[in-house]
């Protein structure tokens, strides 16, 4: 009976483990651009750029309406597109590099980079 329980408490410690290092995948859906004033797709791209800029992101408008941004840290490698128009921006999962990402999960600091990425574009966007 110990070794049976052992056995199960062990499954069940490296299943929270496991856990702990990957999360589901976060993305922006059309969050709305909100501005102190009327915004042209220009203003939309410059604070885009600014935020991930400031963030560490590299950030290369592909055209208007998109800018495709990677993250470089370490070993790990992070690229989103960013999507955008004068009312709304999204930001999706396009590649990735040693970050476990399974077609569903992925490496949970992932995550927080995306949430940072969105909260810097919010506040470039509600400072123009």
């Amino acid at each position: 009976m110990n070794i049976r329980t052992s056995l199960v408490l062990a499954g069940v410690f490296v299943a929270l483990l496991g856990g702990c290092r990957s999360a589901g995948l976060y993305n922006v859906s059309a969050a709305p651009v909100v501005a102190n004033k009327a915004v042209s797709m220009e203003d939309v791209e410059k604070a885009i750029v600014r935020a991930g800029v400031a963030l560490g992101w590299q950030m290369k408008p592909v055209e208007p309406g998109l800018v495709v941004a990677t993250l470089h840290l370490r070993t790990h490698m992070a690229m989103v597109d960013i999507k955008y128009d004068t009312k709304t921006y999204s930001i999706t999962y396009k590649d990735s590099t040693n970050l476990d990402y399974n077609g569903h999960d992925i490496h949970k600091n992932y995550n927080g980079w995306i949430q940072n990425l969105d909260n810097g574009i919010r506040s470039q966007l509600t400072s123009l």
